[in-house]
Order: C-alpha cells, then sequence, then structure tokens
C-alpha cells in the first residue's frame, strides 16, 4: 500500500481547513449551511480513506527526507484519527442547528474547528516531543479561539482569558521537561529515548524522570485531574454548548492518545516511579469531582464535574499500566465509551437551546418527557452510560477498567471509583426524574420546536451505538463493528502496534 494512503486523512483534513479559511473572505456569497455541508463531506472522505488500513496490524515512517521519523503512522495512530475525525464529524451532524439558530458563527469558525482536528490527528501521529507540543498548540489554540468566539458575551471573553493564560502557562512546563530529556539522551525522538531507557540503570535516568514529571503535569491540566481542574467549570460553562461538547469529548481522547503512546513506548518499564503521585491524584480527583458535581444546579456544570469524574476512571486505567498491560485495552475502550456518550449529552443541550434561550439548569428540564419524549429518551441513554448502568457501553468500559485495575493490584482505588460511580447515580437520575416526574414549566414550552432536522438523526445515531456497543453482542452478533469482541480485538491491535518495530 501506497504511504500517501496513510497521510491522506490528515492531508484532507489540513487542506479543508485552509480552503475554508479564504471561502470564509467571501462571507456573503456562502451561507453557514454551505460550509456545514463541506466541512461534513470532507470529514466523510477523509473517514473513508482512514478506514482503508482499519484492521490491520502495522507500524510505518512514511517519507523519512520530509519528516525525519517525527510522525508515526500505525494502527494506534489510525484508531485515533477514526475517532477524532468521527467525534469532529458528529460534532457538525449534532451541532448542524445550533451553528445557524446563533448568528456569530461565520464561516472561518469551521476552518477553526477542523484546524484544531488537523492538530489532535498530528498529535496522535507525533513520534517526538517538540513535534507533539506543535500539534499540541495547534489544537489548542485553534480550541481557545472557538472558546471566546462570541465576543460579545462576556462569560465567553472569561472562559477563553482563563483557559489561554493557564494553558500557556502549564505549556512552559512541557517544554522544560523535555529540555531535561533533551539533555539527558541527546534525543526527542519518542523511539530513540525509549531505546536509551531501556538500555541504562536507573540511576542514569534522574533527568529523564524529572522531565516526564513535568511533561505530565501538561497532561493532567489538559484531562482536567486534580488538582489541576479549577478551570473547567468556569471555560465548560463560558464556551458556546457544541464546543464544549467537543472539548469535553473529542479533544480530550487526543490528549490520550499521545500520553498513552509515551507510557507505552517509551517508559513503560519507568511507569512505577509515578504510582504512589497518580495513587492520590485518583484519588483526590475522583472525591473532589463527584463533590463538584453533586453541588451542582446548572446541567452544563454538572457535566462538566463530571467529565472530572471520568478523568479519575481514565487514570485509574493509566496507573494500572504498570503491572497490567491489557489496562491500556480498557482505557482505549472506555475513551471510545466516554465520546459517545459526553458527546451524545452535550449535543443534546446544544440540540434543545438552540430554538429556546433556557433549559439550562436542573428545574427547566421539568417535563421534557412530555414535552419532547423523543429527546427525553435520548437523553436517558446517554445518562445511563455516563453513570455506567448496565446495557450500555459505559458499563462495559467500566467493567474492563475497575476489572483491569483489580488484576494490577489496586483495588482500593476500583472500590473508591466504584462508590463515585453509585454516587454519580444521583446527580444523574436527578436530571432524568426532572424529565420524566415534574411538570412542565410553562416558559419551557415551546410549540414550533422541529425535531426533523439533521442534529435529530445525529443524536439518535449517537443513541443507538450506545446501547449496542453495551448489548451488541447479544442482539447484533451478525454486525461485526458493533459486537464486543470485536472492538477489545482492535483496541488489542491498536495497543500492539506500538511495540512493532
Amino acid at each position: 500500500m501506497s504511504q500517501l494512503i496513510y497521510i491522506l486523512p490528515s492531508l484532507i483534513v489540513l487542506i479543508t481547513a485552509v480552503a475554508l479559511m479564504f471561502m470564509s473572505m467571501y462571507e456573503n456569497k456562502f451561507s453557514t449551511k454551505t460550509y456545514i455541508i463541506v466541512s461534513s463531506l470532507s470529514l466523510f472522505i477523509a473517514l473513508i480513506f482512514a478506514f482503508i488500513p482499519f484492521g490491520e496490524l502495522y507500524s510505518i515512517k512514511p517519507y523519512h527526507s520530509v519528516f525525519n521519523d517525527v510522525l508515526i503512522f500505525d494502527t494506534f495512530s489510525n484508531f485515533f484519527n477514526i475517532l477524532l475525525i468521527a467525534g469532529t464529524l458528529l460534532t457538525l451532524l449534532i451541532g448542524e442547528h445550533y451553528f445557524q439558530a446563533k448568528t456569530f458563527f461565520k464561516g472561518e469558525f469551521f476552518s477553526i474547528l477542523l484546524f484544531a482536528l488537523f492538530g489532535m490527528m498530528l498529535l496522535a501521529n507525533a513520534n517526538e516531543l517538540v513535534t507533539a507540543y506543535i500539534a499540541l498548540e495547534i489544537a489548542s489554540f485553534a480550541v481557545y479561539i472557538m472558546v471566546g468566539y462570541n465576543t460579545e458575551d462576556s462569560r465567553r471573553i472569561e472562559a477563553i482569558f482563563k483557559y489561554l493564560v493557564l494553558g500557556s502557562f502549564i505549556g512552559a512546563f512541557y517544554l522544560l521537561g523535555v529540555v531535561l530529556v533533551f539533555g539527558a539522551t541527546q534525543t526527542t525522538n519518542l523511539s530513540e529515548i525509549a531505546s536509551f531507557v531501556s538500555s541504562h540503570e536507573s540511576n542514569d535516568l534522574t533527568l529523564i524522570y524529572i522531565g516526564i514529571t513535568l511533561i505530565l503535569f501538561t497532561f493532567l491540566f489538559k484531562v482536567a485531574a486534580f488538582p489541576f481542574q479549577s478551570w473547567v467549570l468556569d471555560v465548560y460553562r463560558g464556551a458556546p454548548m457544541i464546543i464544549t461538547a467537543y472539548m469535553a469529548s473529542t479533544f480530550k481522547i487526543a490528549i490520550f492518545s499521545f500520553f498513552l503512546r509515551l507510557i507505552l513506548q517509551d517508559i513503560q518499564p519507568l511507569i512505577d516511579f509515578w504510582d504512589s503521585i497518580i495513587y492520590v491524584i485518583i484519588i483526590f480527583t475522583l472525591i473532589f469531582g463527584t463533590w463538584l458535581a453533586v453541588t451542582q444546579k446548572i446541567v452544563k456544570r454538572m457535566l462538566a464535574a463530571s467529565s472530572i469524574v471520568h478523568t479519575g476512571y481514565l487514570l485509574l486505567a493509566f496507573i494500572s499500566l504498570g503491572q497490567n498491560i491489557n489496562s491500556a485495552y480498557s482505557s482505549v475502550f472506555y475513551l471510545i465509551a466516554y465520546l459517545l456518550s459526553a458527546l451524545g449529552a452535550f449535543g443534546i443541550i446544544s440540540h434543545i437551546i438552540s430554538e429556546t434561550k433556557v433549559k439550562v439548569t436542573y428545574d427547566d428540564f421539568k417535563g421534557l418527557a412530555k414535552e419532547r419524549p423523543f429527546l427525553a429518551a435520548m437523553m436517558s441513554i446517554f445518562l445511563f452510560s455516563l453513570a455506567g448502568i448496565p446495557s450500555t457501553v459505559g458499563f462495559i468500559g467500566k467493567f474492563y477498567v475497575f476489572t483491569e485495575a483489580i488484576n494490577a493490584g489496586f483495588a482500593p482505588l476500583a472500590i473508591l471509583a466504584i462508590i463515585a460511580t453509585f454516587v454519580s447515580v444521583y446527580y444523574y437520575f436527578k436530571l432524568i426524574a426532572m424529565m420524566y416526574f415534574y411538570p412542565t414549566k410553562e416558559v419551557c414550552i415551546t410549540n414550533d420546536f422541529n425535531d426533523k432536522r439533521v442534529s435529530t438523526y445525529a443524536i439518535a445515531f449517537l443513541a443507538m451505538i450506545t446501547v449496542l456497543g453495551g448489548i451488541g453482542s447479544a442482539i447484533v452478533f451478525f454486525i461485526p463493528i458493533l459486537n464486543i469482541d470485536t472492538l477489545i480485538h482492535i483496541t488489542q491491535l491498536s495497543v500492539q502496534s506500538l511495540f512493532l518495530k
């Protein structure tokens, strides 16, 4: 297979982003719908090319004279590229009416969205620390702009300022860590760092330990782990709803893709060094995130706080990597489950508020089941999955994470995570109770709400996958891609490609 095939998805995304940027110069000639169509079609084409090598076990570094091995294309990066493209495509489709209803969304916004995706895909393919930093900053700055895109809203300005300042500050830690790693190894290439680590004793790796610790600070900030979570509620609350959905799902997956590669491919023999630190971080992330979620009255902030708890679950899979490589499979699977559930939950809220000014607090959701039974049912499915209720993909994801953590010897953490899951039933089911067991508020009733639109079908598709991902093996065994065993096999291939020489 030609090496061009492997880089085509990223090239298509980049070319489309540039094309949309030039299209935005002629604002009066193109409608918002046109930008959505062009973006969606290009992402669909990129997704088709990404699926060509899907399911194969491979690892290549194409065009050595051009890229100098700073990029690696393997089953692992291809798997995450598919998730990232699909997440962005679903964000566009779910937000279709939201984008058209909010007049401040212009053509350049969709260009910025695709530049963010390009940075995320570059991050998943990064085989070198400086390249990873550049990719991370491309994605981060694009997200910063999207967070504060509506400059007339003071909440947007506050959110972008807080996110930009803190994000830039934590980026300095990453660069300092890279300098220390380079000082020890004389390279920033991940493959060469891995060779250095495997050929030296622990006493010779002091700078490596310090450098990676500083790099991990950046990781913990980006995924909103304790004590770096302070920005989440204000930024998620201030950002446009559909961008909050994108940050909470797709962007978080991109961050995990690189750091999972870093841990497995480079520092897996050293990972035990950080166990005690990550152990404490997981405890406080789960406890603090749960407390925040329980105390919120605004649904958007509740979902933002609950994303901190889900970060704790993912870190639980990370801490198990030193003892049990199967934890890598469980963490990748959980990322899929969280992508579907979080994107769906945030997407439904954006779908609703695109035509109403309410539906923000718990009280605003009262009686939604009577007013919009279809949307209430979909929201319930996503909340069931986030809470880890059986028959959803979220339950399968949590089951694998908790099981592998126990097998790795972290039973106390797994028990704490299970307790956090039980508590999450309260704040997720509280919203379900509001939708089904309370009368509708008069100010929330809309007689002309149109559910026959693209975003409705996109949400329905996500809900279907969320359910079939949980019980797919039982009722749709004839469709391989929906079979849980197939998904686990694909995640195993992805992780195995990291160790190909």
